[in-house]
This record gives C-alpha cells, structure tokens and sequence, in this order.
C-alpha cells in the first residue's frame, strides 16, 4: 500500500522583501517554525526569514526538488511576479 505524503515548495523572504529563499519541506508548519525561530543555521538565519510569501504542493517529492531547482534558476523578477501574482502585498500566508 502506498502512502501519499504531501511536499511543499516554498519562497520566504525578510521584513523588508529584499532576499527570497527558496526551500522543500514535508512539513510546512514545522519548517516555517524553524525559520521564523531562527533554529535553522546559515542562510535563513544570517536573512532574518521571517515571511512564508508563496507555497506550492505535490504528492511527489520528485517534482518537488525539480520545481525547487526551476526556482533557484530564475531571475529575481521572474520569482517576484510568481508571488505577486497569488500574494500581491507579500502578506505572510504562515498559518501558525
């Protein structure tokens, strides 16, 4: 029997919308926690990531390490019009 997980790719950013991180995770909630506590060390941490702005979800971990990867290639712009166009005042869409 096969389970069905559930993965997310996601795009957070600081207060003042100036850096994107762009993560995969299998437990959204947990791993915002993480970053808005500033438990995970380096990049989120050093960018004060505070702002879940965009997420996207998938039953395949696959496609999801592939978008991620799709994300990190594009342009700053191109990331931008991806949020505004669901998320236009980069509102904090974290539910915790």
């Amino acid at each position: 029997m096969k389970i069905n997980k559930t993965y997310y790719v996601y795009i957070m950013t600081n207060v003042s919308d100036a850096v994107l991180y762009i993560g995969v995770t299998n437990d959204l909630q947990r791993r915002i926690y993480e970053h808005k506590n500033k438990l995970v060390k380096g990049f989120s941490e050093k960018y004060n990531l505070c702002k879940l702005v965009y997420y996207e979800e998938t039953n395949d971990i696959k496609s999801a390490i592939a978008r991620e990867k799709q994300f990190k290639n594009w342009c700053r712009q191109w990331k931008v019009d991806l949020i505004t166009a669901e998320n236009p005042g980069f509102v904090d869409l974290n539910i915790n």
